[in-house]
């Protein structure tokens, strides 16, 4: 369909609690997710939320299997998660280094929890129960989190771990616009 304007950390609209989806499987939906996947791809991105593209529903797609953004990141399935509910499974922690379409160049070390279970529906409404760890998990929580109008620096405990990419990163070229 088409490539969208990725919203970028100072727009408002970031900031948003999102409206839940209540009907599944219309036009206005699957085209939505068009754009969301045109959007994603031409970005390089392994995740977008629909307000980063300035629409304010509980909306997320996520999936990698190579991304020059993440060369190093396990292999996650291309998911359309809607109206996503988070549980951690445990209380372990660890911090990795993330970065947004919304923030480009930058990068900073944020904790996440490393084993979860997300559910939701798919864009046909049938349901999604899954439990995932390591970057499948961390990927969820990011992308979850621009539902509730939360950035990745808000989760970041020291600044000092927050920064341009090719200046944090030297030896490799990240393309993060």
């Amino acid at each position: 369909m088409a490539i969208k304007e990725v919203l970028r950390m100072g727009d408002a609209r970031l900031l948003q609690q999102t409206e839940e989806v209540h009907v599944f499987d219309t036009p206005e939906l699957h085209a939505l997710l068009q754009d969301m996947r045109d959007t994603m791809k031409a970005k390089d991105g392994v995740g977008l939320a629909a307000p980063q593209i300035g629409v304010n529903l509980a909306v997320v797609i996520f999936g990698v299997e190579q991304n020059p953004r993440y060369p190093d990141a396990e292999v996650v399935p291309q998911t359309v998660l809607i109206n996503p509910v988070l549980t951690p499974l445990s209380e372990a922690m660890e911090d990795g280094w993330e970065g947004c379409l919304s923030i480009p160049g930058m990068r900073g070390l944020v904790p996440r929890y490393t084993h979860l279970r997300y559910q939701g529906c798919d864009e046909f409404g049938a349901l999604i129960d899954r439990t995932v760890s390591g970057f499948h998990a961390r990927v969820v929580q990011h992308e979850c989190d621009h539902l509730d109008g939360i950035l990745y620096p808000m989760r970041i405990l020291d600044m000092k771990d927050f920064g341009f990419s090719d200046v944090l990163f030297p030896e490799r070229t990240v393309r993060d616009e």
